[in-house]
């Protein structure tokens, strides 16, 4: 069999990129690794036993039984409508904060209720309580390090043009955080293709790399089963994976043609 790598616009096999969306995968993984570990014990804990201190609005009763299953498969509810406060949040000193403020409201706990930056980072808060370490040294010694893949540092934004900056960039590798060291949960975590290719083969190897067990595979199967459903697009939701009938995904990207169907066709049959 006949192997082809090649790279495009200026890219490179060591070219880091922004991987969006991706990152909540990888917060997924990590999770189970958590559980496997006896630092979380089961996804029906609640989100708040991890933030004792928080103080609960008046008539919030909700968020007291929202539970880390409800964060992990996008069934929680928050108090904006439409028009998430993107810009306040971005500019948060403490995004855990911020995002245990917009839990709650008038939805439905137990509806699939996407969000694809605001209230991930309340599940990297609770990594950082769980394992007594940062999101990113937790990741580095039980993940990321096993796979041989570096995530080099810590990226705060100063300005909104750095934050743009970043987001073109190839040549960065970190994960952002706030104020408070906290990583985003959602977004901001940059890998190479291979790093990408790793971490999917990892999970097609039902947990095991290179004959050890990183995360167990009761976890692969549990987080890529169907937990939630996304109405509107007709997808399902496992653990922070999009699934379908043919396998899984960390990302979705609407519009973009049948991608199943490409794999099926062209890439299986090389294997």
């Amino acid at each position: 069999m006949v192997s082809c790598e090649k790279y495009f616009k200026g890219c490179t096999a060591s070219s880091r990129v922004h991987v969006y969306s991706v990152t909540k995968s990888i917060i997924s993984i990590l999770f189970g690794i958590a559980l496997d570990k006896g630092y979380i014990k089961n996804v029906q804990e609640k989100v708040l036993d991890y933030f004792p201190e928080y103080k609960v609005k008046r008539g919030e009763r909700k968020i007291r039984n929202i539970t880390l299953r409800d964060m992990l498969t996008m069934t929680a509810p928050y108090k904006y409508r439409f028009f998430a406060p993107y810009i306040k949040y971005f500019t948060s000193s403490d995004r855990v904060e911020f995002s245990l403020d917009l839990l709650g409201g008038h939805g439905k706990t137990g509806t699939f209720r996407y969000a694809p930056l605001i209230g991930p980072d309340i599940l990297s808060g609770i990594l950082v309580r769980a394992t007594g370490r940062s999101v990113l040294d937790f990741a580095a010694e039980n993940l990321f390090e096993p796979l041989g893949i570096k995530v080099e540092n810590n990226l705060l934004f100063e300005s909104k043009e750095e934050q743009l900056a970043f987001n073109q960039s190839t040549d960065i590798s970190g994960w952002v955080t706030d104020s408070t060291g906290i990583h985003a949960a959602g977004w901001g975590l940059t890998l190479t293709p291979m790093d990408m290719a790793k971490i999917g083969q990892l999970y097609l190897n039902g947990g095991t790399w290179e004959g050890k067990q990183i995360i167990s595979s009761k976890w692969v199967e549990d987080s890529t089963t169907e937990h939630s459903r996304w109405k509107k697009e007709n997808l399902a939701y496992g653990y922070l994976w999009w699934v379908n009938e043919d396998g899984f995904a960390a990302l979705f990207i609407p519009r973009a043609g049948d991608s199943t169907e490409l794999i099926k066709k062209f890439i299986e049959p090389a294997f």
